[in-house]
C-alpha cells in the first residue's frame, strides 16, 4: 500500500500564516512550506484541510477518485468542509468516484451540515454519504476496517484511528496529547499482528509535553512507542512516522534529522510516500 503524507504542519502551517517570527521570516526566504496535515493511506484519507486543492495540485492526487475520508476532529485544518459545496454540479464533471463517503463524529458532522448549508447543491450533496463514528466503534467499509480511538484534544469526543486492510495495519495518532488508558485498552483489545504504520503527533517536537496537553513531542512519542511495544503492537519492522509540525518547534532540517537518528522514527516532509 502507498501512504502519501500530503501534509505535514500544525494547524498555522509551515511559514505560519500571519508570523512574523525569525524562523518564519526563514522559512519563507527558504521556500519551506509545510501545508496542513493530510495523509492518504492508499483510497482512504484522513482529514481534510484547507490545503486540499493545494495537494491536489502540487502532489498530482485526483480528489475526485477519493472513495473514503476518516475525519479525527472537526477543527477547521483538519475537516474544511467549505470545499464539498465543489463536488459536483458545474464544478466538478467526470468525477472517478461518484461516492464520497465520510466517516466522523457527531460534531464534525454538525459543522458539515452547518458549514455547507448555504451553498450545498441537492445533486451535490446526493454523492456525499456521512457516517458517524465514536470512540470504541469498529466500522467497515469496502476493503477497511476502522476503530475509532479516543483522543485527548481540545474538539468534543476527538478520534484517532486503527486502520486495517488486506493485512496491513495502520495507527493514526493525530491530533492528539498522550492517549487516554481508555484507547490502549481498546488496542491491547483488538490484538492481532504488530503494526506496519504508526503515524504520531510531534507538534511540539523537542519541547516538553505538559501532563493533559492536547498534542505531542518526541517525549511522549517515547514513551507511547515503548509502550505499544511492550503490547507487541510494534516491533522491529514498524515504520515510525513524526508529523504535524508547529512553527513553534522550529523543525529545521537539522532538529528533524537529529530527531530521526536519536529517536529512530521517519520525519515526515509534505510529499513523503512510503510503502507498507
Amino acid at each position: 500500500m502507498k501512504v502519501l503524507y500530503l501534509g505535514t504542519g500544525a494547524a498555522e502551517g509551515i511559514p505560519a500564516c500571519f508570523c512574523n517570527c525569525a524562523f518564519c521570516r526563514g522559512a519563507r526566504a527558504r521556500g519551506e512550506v509545510r501545508s496542513r496535515a493530510q495523509t492518504l493511506y492508499g483510497d482512504l484519507c484522513v482529514d481534510f484541510p484547507p490545503d486540499a486543492y493545494y495537494h491536489a495540485v502540487k502532489f498530482g492526487v485526483d480528489l475526485s477518485a477519493l472513495r473514503y475520508l476518516a475525519v479525527t476532529h472537526a477543527h477547521m485544518d483538519h475537516f474544511y468542509v467549505q470545499d464539498f459545496v465543489l463536488r459536483g454540479y458545474k464544478y466538478a464533471r467526470d468525477l472517478t468516484s461518484p461516492m464520497l463517503e465520510i466517516f466522523a463524529n457527531a460534531e464534525a458532522l454538525e459543522i458539515f451540515e452547518e458549514g455547507t448549508r448555504r451553498e450545498m447543491r441537492p445533486e451535490v450533496r446526493r454523492g456525499i454519504a456521512l457516517h458517524p463514528i465514536a470512540a470504541g466503534g469498529t466500522y467497515s467499509f469496502g476493503p477497511w476496517q476502522l476503530t475509532a480511538l479516543p483522543a485527548c484534544h481540545s474538539s468534543r469526543e476527538p478520534l484517532v484511528f486503527l486502520l486495517e486492510r488486506g493485512g496491513r495495519r495502520i495507527l493514526h495518532l493525530t491530533d492528539t496529547g498522550a492517549l487516554p488508558e481508555r484507547a490502549y485498552a481498546m488496542l491491547a483489545e483488538a490484538r492481532g499482528a504488530p503494526l506496519d504504520l504508526i503515524t504520531l503527533d510531534c507538534t511540539f517536537l523537542f519541547g516538553e509535553t505538559a501532563a493533559g496537553a492536547r498534542h505531542m513531542g518526541l517525549d511522549e512519542n517515547a514513551r507511547t512507542l515503548a509502550r505499544f511495544e511492550a503490547m507487541g503492537l510494534a516491533d522491529g519492522h514498524t515504520k515510525r512516522v513524526i508529523t504535524h509540525f508547529s512553527h513553534n518547534s522550529a523543525p529545521t532540517a537539522e532538529e528533524l534529522r537529529r530527531a530521526e537518528e536519536t529517536y529512530g522514527v521517519i520525519a515526515a516532509y509534505d510529499g513523503m510516500e512510503l510503502e507498507i
